[in-house]
């Protein structure tokens, strides 16, 4: 942390998840914030994501409640399932203002919404499900919706926490033997998966295996070009995951 905080920029900007106005952001000082970026993937343009971009259809949504500071980091992968599930919402979080159409779409009949997160505390035992509730919910016609926490561990926690519109949803606690491939910030263990990777696991265990794939491809080039741009290498020979993407874009 650094010692003392840079200036405000002066500069009022809109919410990315709900159009709001907010206080103005302060100035982005840390290391690459000078690097030239590409507007659309918000990555180096040395390494654009851009071209490996392919949208994949699935029978369950994601919802990504993600915590303020999460919206402008460039290594936040939960933008990723947005690229690639055009179904996908994304809510700011806020503890004394919950987001209204988040509040009425978790109302609606129509989806089964689950939130995920880990069976490791006894006070909400009752709530943790297993996938074979998501299965059931897709039985009954109704649209599975992974409600996931995208922030810090720490913020995921307080968000759980310290919002009681969550209270009625069954606790859905993501199992798997998957290990992190994120490259760009060190998790505390390799059992502990970014945003994306908890999305792609959650896919795959659902049936939505071809959406799972075009993800897990689209996370790897995501982490191989920021990783490589971050020494300012430009990937010159395309990787698998990069050719096959390329080949499912429309001629």
């Amino acid at each position: 942390m650094p010692d003392s905080e840079p200036p405000s920029s002066g500069i009022n900007e809109r919410d990315p998840a709900t159009g709001r106005e907010t206080p103005p952001r302060r100035e982005f000082k840390a290391r690459g914030s000078f690097v030239e970026r590409c507007a659309g993937c918000n990555l180096p343009v040395l390494n654009c994501l851009c071209p490996y971009q392919v949208e994949a259809q699935s029978h369950a949504q994601v919802w990504l409640i993600t915590h303020s500071m999460e919206h402008n980091k460039p290594t936040n992968t939960g933008r990723l399932i947005q690229d690639v599930l055009p179904h996908t919402r994304v809510f700011t979080w806020y503890r004394t203002a919950p987001d209204a159409e988040l509040l009425g779409l978790l109302a609606d009949k129509r989806y089964a919404p689950f939130v995920i997160f880990p069976d490791d505390q006894p006070d909400y035992a009752e709530r943790v499900v297993g996938m074979e509730a998501v299965h059931q919910a897709q039985e009954t016609a109704r649209i599975p919706v992974f409600v996931i926490l995208d922030g810090t561990w720490r913020q995921a926690r307080r968000m759980f926490r310290k919002s009681p519109y969550l209270d009625r949803l069954p606790v859905l606690p993501l199992r798997t033997q998957r290990q992190t491939r994120y490259r760009l910030r060190k998790p505390a263990s390799s059992a502990h998966l970014c945003t994306v990777e908890v999305a792609i696991e959650l896919l795959r265990q659902s049936g939505d295996e071809p959406a799972a794939r075009v993800l897990d491809d689209y996370f790897d080039v995501f982490n191989d070009s920021y990783a490589a741009s971050r020494f300012y290498h430009k990937i010159d020979e395309p990787t698998p995951a990069m050719q096959r993407l390329a080949a499912l874009q429309p001629s």
